[in-house]
């Protein structure tokens, strides 16, 4: 039977729980939440209370984010991981990050846009921070440190192809969204129980009274409310910071575009009563309730589950830490500085002599060669000085077998670097080529967009003719005086018009002159001073069709 201690830690506040499996079955054998001053105290403490000196450790992540990248699926493992390693750089590159700051771990999940793409769902944190954690927990086991949003998956068995989001209300709120059964992508809400007890503790200066007000504070929905029977002070420092987190869950869930089924709550908040009611009165259209581990079994009257939802973190993390969920976001693994590290402080001995000094079993070798009766005849100078060259010798094989190894090391390096700038050139080249056939291609739709205007222009200047003469008659038949008499119209070449016109008052023809001109109907209008013949005068307006 395997078991690991789970442990998530934040401020001042530490959840702990005590998993052991046994094939498939597992059981909470020891559990609780702890408000400390010293950390190192406080998990000595935990060790010596859930005896598990031997227990492997298994802690939360802390402060780290997330991010996404599209890939190819069809890509075979060794160029998705540099495609991995590939975007995760050029995202620290475009958000001036330092990559070599950063430790990251990366989950592939089906990209639900397009079935050719794969999304690779990149948790990150400093690696200082990383090291601090470890750090603090120096003296103990700690084989695991993983995201908490992602470990908390473990906590429910996928039966059902529904969608399902867990909404974690710890310091800040993580919502996870599962997707078929799977993780499909994790959301941080900067808002959750930092501000509520920060707020709590204004008052009453105690982190352990300010989880005890939450844990006796009823939430009374809309319609109960006037079922309340006095006012809880500590309402307002609550309500106003879970309307927040679900305001900015309802756009978490639109923005993400994915239909949810299933809501569970759990973290710090699931201990306020009725949490879950006031869930659903803001979801009506989905289904909500408190989160509880798949194994515990809730028709059990002698398990208060109450209290196994309260530390549903460290649970989470101790099934992560025995092997559920995803091993590889573990930040934890051991990388080739862990073991170049394990190589240089490995001592070279096993025992030790009465003085207190330490001998290796090689020295001891080379110590045994001496204890012949060869060596009493040497003096004390001739002894030190073979020990001194022994020893002489022991560091040189020492520096050359590091020496290879960082040589090694370098080799590879240098090679995925020259593969890499061969790859980039390969693809610069691959740009200019198909910048060449763009320019190229824009040239024939430039030369193709000029015929189309030509031909436009041609078949506008068809139209044009074909309606000219219509509308010319159009045209002067709503702008000739009453007493104006045309005598004949006359298309002699082109756009060129003649008309000839008679009236027995001269002002009527220079009004109609003045309305051919001021109106557009002819261009370039010129009329003949006018001749009087019997009782009328006669002008001849020429000039040409407007297109």
């Amino acid at each position: 039977m395997s078991s690991c201690l789970g442990l998530y830690i934040e401020n001042n506040i530490i959840k702990y729980a005590k998993v052991s499996k046994e094939r498939d079955n597992f059981k909470v054998e020891a559990f609780g939440i702890k408000f400390y001053d010293n950390i190192d105290d406080a998990v000595k403490q935990i060790v010596n209370e859930t005896y598990s000196y031997k227990t492997p450790i298994s802690i939360n992540l802390s402060d780290e984010k997330y991010t996404y990248s599209d890939l190819f699926s069809l890509l075979n493992q060794k160029d998705l991981n540099k495609a991995v390693k590939t975007e995760f750089e050029y995202f620290c590159n475009e958000n001036r990050k330092n990559h070599n700051a950063l430790e990251y771990r990366n989950l592939l999940t089906p990209n639900l846009d397009d079935k050719d793409k794969v999304t690779s769902l990149y948790a990150y944190a400093e690696k200082s921070s990383i090291t601090g954690r470890l750090q603090l927990l120096s003296g103990f086991r700690v084989n695991n440190i993983s995201p908490l949003p992602v470990s908390m998956a473990n906590l429910i068995r996928n039966t059902d192809k529904k969608n399902k989001i867990i909404v974690n209300i710890e310091k800040n709120t993580s919502v996870t969204f599962i997707v078929n059964g799977k993780i499909n992508r994790v959301e941080i809400i900067d808002t959750g129980m930092k501000e509520i007890f920060d707020n709590i503790i204004m008052k009453e200066n105690s982190y352990a009274k300010a989880y005890e007000i939450c844990k006796n504070t009823t939430i009374y929905t809309a319609q109960g409310r006037n079922l309340q029977v006095e006012e809880n002070e500590y309402m307002e420092d609550i309500m106003p910071v879970l309307y927040n987190i679900i305001e900015k869950l309802k756009q978490v869930i639109a923005s993400s575009g994915i239909d949810i089924d299933d809501i569970y709550i759990t973290g710090l908040a699931a201990a306020i009563n009725n949490i879950d009611l006031y869930f659903q009165e803001n979801f009506m259209d989905k289904k909500c309730e408190i989160l509880a581990p798949f194994f515990i079994k809730k028709s059990n009257i002698k398990l208060n589950i109450r209290d196994y939802i309260e530390v549903n973190s460290a649970i989470a993390l101790a099934l992560q830490g025995l092997g559920l969920g995803h091993k590889e976001m573990n930040f934890r693994n051991k990388g080739t500085l862990d073991q170049l590290g394990q190589l240089l402080n490995m001592e070279i001995g096993g025992s030790s002599n009465k003085k207190g000094g330490t001998t290796g079993s090689g020295i001891n070798k080379i110590k045994d060669m001496f204890k012949s009766d060869f060596s009493k005849s040497l003096d004390m100078i001739e002894r030190n000085m073979i020990r001194f060259a022994s020893g002489v010798l022991i560091l040189t094989i020492v520096y050359m077998g590091f020496s290879a190894f960082l040589t090694s090391q370098i080799n590879k390096k240098e090679s995925e670097v020259q593969t890499f700038i061969s790859e980039s050139k390969q693809e610069i080249g691959n740009i200019s080529n198909n910048t060449k056939l763009i320019n190229e291609r824009t040239n024939q739709y430039d030369k193709m967009i000029e015929k189309i205007n030509e031909a436009n222009n041609k078949i506008t200047q068809s139209y044009a003719r074909k309606n000219a003469l219509p509308n010319l008659l159009t045209e002067i038949m709503f702008n000739i005086p009453k007493e104006v008499q045309l005598i004949s119209i006359n298309n002699t070449t082109g756009k060129s018009i003649k008309i000839e016109a008679k009236s027995k008052e001269y002002e009527q023809l220079g009004y109609f002159i003045a309305k051919i001109k001021n109106e557009g109907i002819l261009t370039d209008v010129t009329s003949t001073s006018g001749v009087k013949q019997d009782d009328f005068v006669l002008v001849t307006i020429e000039g040409n069709l407007p297109y």
